[in-house]
């Protein structure tokens, strides 16, 4: 990402657009979640207690990984923020809420299972839910760093979920996505513990959701029934 004045003012505007689509999709309340975006510098972050509705691109803070900033206070969740980016060079944002259904799993430390295929879009057979730990701690950090490892979500025990993307929109999406399937999971539940694929189901699964974010077509290698463009007459 370009550090220049012109980028990171459109990077404040982008990450304003976010957090307001974060309460518009119903997965943010108040002023509970937090986003943070790595920068060439470092990172910039939310800052703590402000309304997405009345926060402007001013308000966003810019954080140094040694724990730096510049502006108004940080979230109080910037430790997690910081060391998630530090440790996975393969994302570039941390979005964090307190969505109902997510959290509702998270009050009982139940980590969401293979019931459903979708399970796979955060990297793995499950999405782990994270041991608790005090908000704002390095505790807390620690432990969702081993709740994401090779993961792209995860649930934080009796607080909420974490989503991470490469952009903004791409972790807004995983954080939705976490919701609906956490909902789907909660409702699931009330006929009884759903049945889990096979890891190897999964395997395949996980597998053709990789292919289609490189933009190629779902279906298996080796199968001739694909979906292809209509030869121009």
């Amino acid at each position: 990402m370009s550090d220049t004045k012109t980028d990171m003012a459109a990077l404040r505007r982008e990450m304003v657009d976010i957090c307001r689509k974060m309460n518009s999709s119903g997965i943010n309340q108040g002023t509970a979640g937090n986003i943070s975006v790595r920068t060439d510098s470092g990172f910039l972050i939310t800052p703590s207690s402000l309304p997405y509705d009345t926060m402007q691109p001013d308000d966003l803070v810019e954080m140094d990984f040694d724990g730096t900033y510049v502006g108004r206070r940080p979230s109080s969740e910037w430790r997690f923020h910081r060391d998630i980016l530090r440790e996975r060079t393969d994302i570039n944002v941390v979005l964090h809420c307190h969505s109902i259904y997510a959290t509702t799993l998270a009050c009982h430390h139940k980590s969401i299972p293979s019931f459903h295929y979708m399970t796979g879009i955060a990297g793995g057979t499950t999405v782990r839910c994270a041991g608790y730990a005090t908000f704002g701690t390095q505790a807390l950090s620690d432990n969702a760093l081993t709740a994401l490892k090779d993961r792209t979500a995860c649930l934080l025990g009796q607080h909420g979920q974490i989503s991470l993307g490469k952009d903004l929109e791409s972790a807004l999406w995983m954080g939705i996505e976490i919701e609906t399937l956490s909902r789907m999971y909660v409702q699931a539940l009330t006929l009884g513990e759903p049945p889990v694929l096979p890891d190897d189901e999964m395997e395949r699964v996980i597998g053709q959701m990789r292919r289609m974010s490189y933009g190629n077509a779902p279906d298996p290698e080796g199968v001739n029934d694909v979906a292809r463009p209509r030869a121009a007459v």
